[in-house]
């Protein structure tokens, strides 16, 4: 009986882990539900920050749990509601009554749904949390340890061996050249996409009428110049709309402090700032804090240096940098051997913790609907047609369509599971090296420059979200200024770390630069997490074309047959057996 490749295997645990997320987010059942119906109580209370007097619902439910937190309010249109504050009736939870105060809206005698998990589901929830995800946590941790010093001296050793140096300038200006057209087609196809679909104006007028007088309350607060001929604040025939919108804004702001800080930290000090933070000050710091770009120069100047040096004086160094890079590669194969478990862990809880309720998730994707399918479109567009056209061209079709994904599929479902370029990178480097059959000194040349610098996913996407969250705000944007989103965004890519959610900290850069409020974020915070997974499959995908690319131009590409390939699965399959 044929034994399944590590890379199905990866598949299966992906599945399972999403359809385990889903018996603990309720979606089969468990979940305690209500629907309560208006008018309701309305209660006045007395705003500190506005000074205005402002009214809210007051709603009573039966609830048989300790903790309230746990109680999700929705709309008929299955949109989450805040909750402004909640309490035991008479302030005593044996009388299992619970009192919740929600936002006044227009919906006043419209029913308002609840939902929270039972006992089971609670349980179920909480053993994910504290026994399934930690796992998944640990498999990011080990890869990324790996990362460091995995390109290090990969670099090292590639870079140091070469007989001639000249050919490293040709091949690193050929590397960032490719990099950066593959980058600007990205962003363009973003434009595109989101300028055909306008997925921001599907959203209900009356919503977009709210986006619309929040932003001009924005920008009058904080002395921007409003966009767009609309000035719903002198507008006597919006003052309703004003006064809700104001009752709201106080209630249902979103904690996006973590971002900014990171925004303030990512600022530019000029226009040559990003190449001085290439040049680092300490080593052994750019170590620790997992600073690539600095890596990498550290690690081209010093196998630069070896070059340059007699070969004889040389010999021990390159030994210990050869046998240390062995090393390290042979962790990541010892680490791939249990991968299928730990990314069952890791989409389990990533999963789990996503939303509260069906209700809560179904209604986070109807909201978020056009734009998550804009954005994955253009992903897809970039996966499936752009990079195998680019790979099929340029190297005179050495390799497949299907033959290319096959060589490459591990790699993009790890980085589906992990979210992480750096995290993905040892991975991505074996798949090169050892399924395509790309010479080591090109995929760690190549490899480590594009998980720092080969953002596409992630400038597709700020390039939609930017001219999505325009659109809900009723902004037309100018064709100059989206000329200046795809600089930005390219820009902004280059300078995203190969983490989890970074691209978002890189698009209140880029919401900023264009006058816009970078805090909308928020709005597609719900949804980032998915689209984050995807980006980062075109990221390593990037990644992979250019190195095949780049070792195909330099006559590096030795492809590995099918043969051989299937004679290298079964070898991984005995030593995981």
């Amino acid at each position: 009986m044929r034994k399944l490749a590590l890379h199905w295997k990866i598949i299966i645990a992906l599945l399972v882990g999403i359809i385990w997320s889903m018996v603990a987010g309720g979606f089969f059942g468990g979940m305690q539900t209500g629907t309560i119906d208006g008018p309701f109580e309305t209660v006045e209370a007395f705003n500190e920050e506005s000074g205005d007097s402002q009214s809210y619902f007051l709603v009573t439910i039966d609830y048989s749990q300790e903790n309230l937190s746990k109680v999700k309010f929705f709309d008929s249109n299955k949109k989450v509601i805040s909750v402004l504050e909640s309490s035991w009736a008479g302030n005593n939870p044996l009388s299992k009554k619970a009192h919740f105060k929600l936002p006044q809206r227009t919906y006043k005698h419209a029913q308002v749904m609840y939902a929270y998990k039972g006992s089971f589901l609670n349980g179920l929830t909480s053993f994910t949390s504290d026994w399934v995800n930690p796992f998944g946590t640990i498999f990011i941790r080990l890869l990324k340890f790996i990362a460091i010093p995995l390109v290090l001296f990969s670099i090292i050793a590639g870079v140091s061996s070469l007989s001639d140096i000249s050919k490293l300038g040709r091949m690193g200006a050929k590397t960032l050249g490719i990099y950066l057209i593959t980058t600007v087609f990205a962003v363009t196809i973003g434009l595109v996409l989101v300028n055909l679909i306008k997925p921001g104006e599907l959203m209900g007028e009356r919503e977009r009428e709210k986006n619309r007088v929040r932003y001009e309350l924005w920008a009058s607060d904080n002395g921007k110049e409003i966009v767009g001929n609309q000035d719903f604040l002198s507008d006597p025939r919006k003052r309703e709309l004003l006064i809700e919108v104001k009752s709201e804004t106080s209630s249902n702001k979103k904690d996006i402090s973590k971002y900014e800080s990171r925004k303030e930290n990512s600022k530019s000090g000029g226009p040559l700032q990003p190449l001085v933070d290439v040049i680092p000050e300490n080593v052994i710091k750019s170590l620790l804090e997992g600073k690539m770009l600095q890596v990498i120069f550290f690690a081209i100047f010093f196998g630069i240096t070896m070059a340059i040096l007699p070969k004889e004086r040389m010999k021990g160094i390159q030994s210990f940098v050869d046998g240390v890079g062995d090393i390290f590669v042979k962790m990541v194969d010892i680490i791939m051997k249990a991968a299928p478990f730990f990314v069952f862990c890791l989409m389990a809880g990533l999963m789990t913790q996503m939303a509260g309720s069906p209700q809560e998730l179904i209604g986070m994707f109807a909201s978020l609907g056009w734009y998550s399918m804009t954005v994955l479109i253009g992903l897809f567009l970039m996966i499936f047609i752009f990079y195998p056209s680019i790979m099929l061209i340029l190297t005179k079709k050495k390799l497949t369509y299907g033959g290319f994904f096959k060589r490459i599929s591990p790699a993009q479902f790890l980085a589906f599971s992990t979210s992480s370029s750096a995290a993905t990178l040892p991975v991505t480097i074996e798949c090169v090296e050892e399924r395509i059959g790309v010479d080591k000194k090109i995929a760690s040349f190549v490899l480590p420059i594009g998980a720092t610098v080969n953002m596409d996913g992630t400038s597709l996407y700020q390039a939609v979200a930017v001219i999505f969250l325009a659109q809900i705000h009723m902004i037309d944007l100018s064709f100059g200024t989206q000329l200046t989103i795809v600089g930005m965004a390219t820009l902004a890519s280059i300078g995203s770390a190969a983490v989890p959610s970074a691209g978002l900290v890189m698009l209140m850069i880029v919401l900023e630069s264009i006058g816009l409020n970078p805090a909308w974020i928020a709005i597609i915070m719900p949804v980032d997490r998915i689209l984050d997974m995807c980006r980062t499959v075109v990221n390593v995908t990037g990644d992979a074309t250019v190195a095949t690319v780049i070792a195909s131009t330099e006559g590096e590409l030795n492809v590995v047959s099918d043969e051989e390939l299937e004679k290298l699965d079964s070898e991984d399959l005995e030593v995981t057996n």
